[in-house]
């Protein structure tokens, strides 16, 4: 009798541990576990966004191409009035028509008022006739492109900054589209928000590529930036919510690797289609193919779980047991998760004023917000000035995308090894040391080290762009971490669309844009060192984490 009563006694205090223990202790990284949160299904998730993640940088850096301005002068014809080139050579046309420069080649953006017919004879110069501003057009010069944006719409000369701006506008849809694709997401879900992103980029790329007007293609180029933040945003999440925490640093930089290969094709597009507006349809078609393979790809059971959808997310993670190799995971551990950690986490709604109403939060916003604007601002600076070592374009631009791959392999052993922080401030500093060398080298001296040395900085440059992304989601505590990503990436965007008018600065002194990027480097690579190191130290959950030091994790493996 006494041993039955045991015996049940035994069973109950089990009961009761196993139900406590599902109730304080059991978090989603558990659920990942028993699933395997780095098997097949994870990698299905990563090659079904393949597509999205090569098209990113093909519409990310496109103005390098699509609003290149080639060679042109003055359309002289106007000057013709008396037959006077009826017999005249091309070259002989432009010498009576068009003023040279101090370095003997064509004025681009002036003619003389009257042709000069003695400077045939070459017994004078033409320095002391009246020169007036293009008066019926430009003639291009179509041996590298077809046709782009400024031989469209004659966006040169002091219209010129109108087809730089053109990049300007598209980051600033991107900078909008990361603060409302950070609301949509946690609102309406991963994958919805997703097909969202995907029909935007379909259509408005598609539209601006049939536009017939500046302001037209201005319109849809904004509204193709903020599709695409939605794609870069929800895709990194999306993988980021199915792996456990040991690989995540792993899926967060061998996933970029997507990106490098976009790039890497966008200079074989575009030699091979130089004409712009099949060039847009070009690197915008693949995502036609992207809307098939959405129907694939699982709703994050993370999101679901703390919305209270079980029985979705039990569906997806049978999915993932199933195709795993694992045992299916019990309902009822599902249900205990979802009563305790959503009850747990919807007491209050977090919003962006909560990253600045405690000190320390306010200390990681202002230095993450410094840091990601030296980053972006510093990789796009570098990026679409393709012109600067040179070579031909289409190969600098291979060769930057190219050297991204090594740089992101050595980054992610780099992140392990010497940790976060001191990652993040060294690429930083050694892509500014980078720029300063190439300052401080006389262009025509040596072309071959600037040409290695502009190239290592892209490399370092984009290693920052990797580190900053996985860094500041584990500086960020969970209850405002899909919030501090969005902000920061406002911030990086903002530094993005002020880059296309840096570069504008050569007019001004041809130097000035690279001492601004290098200055940028070199500071927000300092200001990176005053943040806390995340290396083998647990993710902050609140954030009361924040404003109290952290402890370090103990590994159990």
């Amino acid at each position: 009798m006494i041993s039955r009563w045991l015996f049940l006694w035994s069973n109950v205090m089990m009961m009761y541990n196993v139900i406590y223990s599902l109730h304080t202790k059991m978090k989603f990284e558990n659920i990942l576990e028993e699933i395997d949160g780095f098997g097949r299904f994870q990698f299905l998730i990563i090659a079904l966004q393949c597509i999205p993640r090569v098209v990113l940088p093909c519409h990310f850096l496109l103005n390098n191409f699509i609003a290149a301005v080639p060679s042109h002068h003055c359309d002289t014809s106007v000057l013709d009035d008396g037959g006077h080139f009826r017999n005249l050579s091309q070259e002989q046309r432009m010498t009576i028509g068009i003023p040279l420069r101090e370095d003997g080649s064509p004025d681009s953006c002036e003619m003389f008022s009257e042709p000069q017919l003695h400077l045939l004879s070459h017994a004078l110069d033409g320095t002391n006739a009246s020169m007036v501003p293009c008066q019926s057009g430009w003639r291009y010069d179509n041996t590298t492109f077809k046709s782009t944006l400024a031989t469209e719409w004659d966006l040169v000369c002091d219209r010129k900054g109108m087809a730089e701006a053109t990049g300007t506008i598209f980051f600033f849809g991107v900078m909008v589209g990361a603060i409302a694709f950070g609301f949509i997401c946690d609102r309406f879900g991963r994958k919805s928000s997703l097909l969202v992103a995907y029909l935007m980029v379909i259509v408005f790329g598609f539209c601006s590529a049939f536009s017939n007007s500046y302001i037209l293609f201005a319109v849809m180029r904004f509204f193709t930036g903020f599709g695409n933040s939605g794609m870069a945003i929800i895709s990194i999440v999306l993988c980021i919510e199915w792996v456990d925490v040991d690989h995540r640093s792993f899926i967060g930089v061998i996933g970029s690797l997507g990106w490098s290969v976009g790039n890497m094709l966008l200079a074989g597009y575009a030699y091979l289609v130089n004409d712009w507006r099949m060039l847009i349809i070009t690197v915008t078609a693949p995502m036609c193919i992207a809307v098939l393979t959405w129907w694939w790809i699982p709703e994050s059971a993370r999101w679901l779980l703390a919305n209270g959808q079980v029985d979705k997310a039990h569906f997806y993670l049978d999915k993932c047991a199933q195709m795993n190799k694992r045992e299916r995971l019990s309902r009822v551990k599902l249900e205990t998760f979802c009563n305790t950690e959503t009850l747990k986490n919807c007491d209050r709604t977090y919003t962006y004023l909560d990253l600045i109403k405690t000190p320390k939060m306010r200390s990681l916003c202002l230095l993450t917000g410094i840091v990601w604007y030296g980053v972006a601002s510093t990789y796009y600076g570098i990026s679409l000035n393709i012109t600067g070592l040179g070579l031909n374009i289409y190969l600098t631009h291979f060769i930057y995308a190219a050297i991204e791959v090594p740089a992101k392999l050595t980054v992610y052993f780099c992140l392990n090894i010497i940790g976060r922080r001191k990652c993040q401030a060294g690429t930083l500093l050694l892509t500014g040391t980078c720029i300063l060398i190439n300052i401080l080298i006389p262009k025509g001296y040596v072309r071959l080290v600037r040409i290695v040395v502009a190239i290592l900085g892209k490399g370092l440059s984009e290693a920052a762009f990797t580190t900053v992304y996985l860094y500041t989601t584990e500086l960020y505590p969970t209850v405002v971490r899909q919030n501090g990503v969005g902000y920061t990436s406002f911030i990086g965007r903002l530094g993005v669309s002020i880059a296309p008018f840096i570069l504008l600065l050569h007019n001004v002194w041809k130097l000035l844009p690279e001492i601004i990027i290098c200055s940028v480097a070199i500071i927000c690579g300092l200001v990176s060192l005053l943040l806390p190191e995340t290396l083998n130290v647990r993710l902050p959950e609140t954030i009361e984490d924040i404003e109290q030091p952290r402890k370090v994790t103990i590994s159990l493996h």
